[in-house]
């Protein structure tokens, strides 16, 4: 009996111990994690800028001129090298600026006129040349309106949604041909949002997200890891919107009522 109440007794402060062992061990795998989240993205972040830095300088550092390296100067005057981090950077904007200034006289123009018509005439470059020229000029164009809004898609089918982007209306052979009035759309894959699809979508089909562009192509990215806040009223969240319900009776009703929304006046703005 004293044996058993000895036993016993020594079970009781080994109990605690653990107890206090395990909390100890989730309080510092939690700080561990919450190191992971901060540090990870700036690692990445560095990593990525000196990958950067170090490509362009290696390709643009050597056609500098030796008179003309800062480098020569600090061998010449101070008696070592220290090889500038970012000097190639530093020399290829300063360089792209100096090209666009020139391309803005007529001389730049006549130049820039001559090279496309050259490049007009190869089979290959020409349509490579003309579709990233286009692109470009679409995103950088300062009164470009490139993904416009964020909507909600119904695709790849009826019942599943996904997060596309507004382009711009459309216009020409695919408008004509087409009895609704039609927007398009670009759906991004995840996560690289830089392929994707081009949809060309009735405008009453569209579900406009409050959401920025911003926040949601940073939810693509991510996967859906990252969500952004749900900004709107009680009242607003509290009314939906379009449903995901795939069944017979309502695909019925959504084909009477001309399109997937189950709210009026949520139409994407012109």
């Amino acid at each position: 009996m004293t044996d058993q109440l000895s036993e016993s007794n020594s079970d009781k402060p080994s109990r605690p111990k653990g107890v206090r062992r395990a909390r100890v061990i989730r309080r510092l795998r939690g700080y561990f994690l919450a190191g992971v989240l901060v540090t990870m993205p700036l690692a990445v972040t560095f990593a990525v800028a000196r990958w950067f830095i170090l490509f362009v300088d290696s390709k643009i550092v050597p056609l500098i001129p030796e008179a003309w390296n800062p480098d020569t100067y600090l061998r010449d005057h101070v008696g070592f090298e220290i090889g500038l981090p970012g000097l190639g950077v530093v020399v290829l904007i300063i360089a792209i600026t100096v090209i666009g200034a020139l391309t803005a006289g007529f001389v730049g123009r006549f130049v820039i006129k001559t090279g496309e018509t050259i490049l007009a005439r190869m089979p290959v470059i020409r349509s490579v040349y003309s579709a990233i020229k286009q692109i470009l000029e679409t995103i950088l164009q300062q009164q470009s309106q490139a993904f416009r809004q964020a909507v909600l898609v119904e695709y790849p089918r009826r019942g599943v949604w996904a997060i596309g982007f507004i382009t711009g209306e459309t216009e020409g052979e695919v408008q004509s041909l087409t009895k609704e009035e039609v927007l398009n759309v670009f759906l991004p894959t995840t996560p690289n949002p830089t392929s994707g699809f081009l949809l060309f979508l009735p405008r009453e089909d569209l579900v406009v997200l409050d959401m920025s562009v911003e926040e949601a192509v940073k939810m693509v990215i991510s996967g859906g890891i990252v969500t952004p806040p749900d900004r709107r009223s009680g009242a607003e969240k509290s009314q939906p919107v379009v449903s995901a319900r795939t069944y017979e009776e309502l695909d019925i009703l959504r084909e009477k009522e001309g399109g997937t929304r189950l709210v009026s006046g949520m139409a994407p703005k012109s």
